[in-house]
């Protein structure tokens, strides 16, 4: 058997991506699925990948829709680069999505809101040296013989999935992304559930990480510096205000030090401009009302987990 598509499956839910699956076209002899039921994903990920009967292991998300060339396109990849361990592919937005779900997919896909993770859900070029960046566990396939010597880690929840990317590149393994390997999965319904989604993200990487290595990928230190500048310049305004005519003047509290409010309107044109690049580029042109704002969302947001993933690992007396 080529193929064991794995889905982890927590004890209330249900997996829609059944249905999906039913649809594939490949033949229905070469594949099955494993569904495993528990609180923790790592390990039903890992008790699947024991179960598992195919020589290359699929793990997908409970909720997700998968294209239906999805295991073709898969086997096509493996077939062309035989020295490939682990590929996986893009989680699109799904085509009916509307509202804030359907433009919080442009920004997550869009270079700016992000920057290298945008692949995960954009869908970028090939990429045969592939890592964390470009991968997710919704969407990731995997030769048995790399789950012999690697494992989800049970301890962490979200941010596994990079950790396992991590964990196989450094046990020898050779990770690609390819943009025919296609999932859609839908995003949060509004900006409350983004927020949250993106903090978790954030939270988890002290968890998966010594700072001292994301200091070699120091663009995810950015959010955090980012939220700890625009935090300075508000405490500035709230601490010396000027009120004039019933107004409050900003540029009172930072008179002596106009200079620091210029990287913040850089900042805000910068939203401006690729809200304008990215709903021309979605072909939703009033995308651009909403989107100048979920760009600072997904940013301060990350920042913010971050740092509170670091205080929780400092109090922990973690290294």
């Amino acid at each position: 058997m080529k193929f064991s598509l794995v889905i982890p499956l927590a004890p209330d839910r249900t997996a829609p991506i059944i249905e999906s699956i039913k649809k594939i076209n490949y033949p229905k002899t070469e594949f099955h699925v494993v569904v495993v039921r528990g609180k923790n994903p790592s390990a039903n990920r890992n008790r699947g990948a024991e179960n598992a009967k195919g020589e290359i292991i699929g793990f997908l998300d409970d909720d997700a829709i998968v294209d239906e060339n999805i295991l073709k396109n898969t086997d096509e990849f493996f077939e062309k680069h035989p020295e490939v361990d682990i590929v996986g592919g893009p989680q699109l937005t799904p085509k009916d999505e509307t509202g804030f779900a359907k433009i919080s997919g442009y920004a997550l896909g869009s270079k700016f809101g992000a920057w290298k993770l945008a692949s995960r859900y954009g869908g970028y070029k090939e990429e045969c040296n592939a890592d964390e960046c470009n991968l997710t566990s919704a969407n990731l396939f995997v030769r048995k013989k790399v789950l012999d010597r690697v494992k989800f880690d049970t301890q962490l929840f979200p941010g596994e999935d990079p950790k396992f990317i991590d964990d196989s590149r450094k046990a020898g393994f050779i990770v690609s992304f390819s943009p025919s390997i296609i999932v859609y999965h839908k995003r949060r319904k509004n900006a409350g559930g983004l927020i949250k989604q993106i903090f978790s993200y954030g939270k988890t990487r002290p968890m998966k990480e010594s700072f001292f290595k994301t200091i070699k990928n120091p663009f995810f230190l950015i959010p955090s510096i980012f939220l700890v500048y625009v935090l300075f310049i508000l405490g500035r305004v709230l601490y010396s205000p000027r009120i004039t005519g019933g107004v409050i003047d900003l540029t009172n509290s930072i008179n002596n030090g106009s200079w620091i409010i210029y990287p913040l309107i850089f900042y805000i044109i910068l939203c401006l401009v690729f809200g304008i690049h990215d709903s021309i580029k979605n072909k939703d042109y009033k995308s651009i009302l909403i989107l100048p704002f979920i760009y600072p969302l997904i940013h301060l947001s990350y920042g913010a987990g971050m740092i509170y993933g670091y205080i929780g690992k400092i109090n922990s007396g973690s290294t």
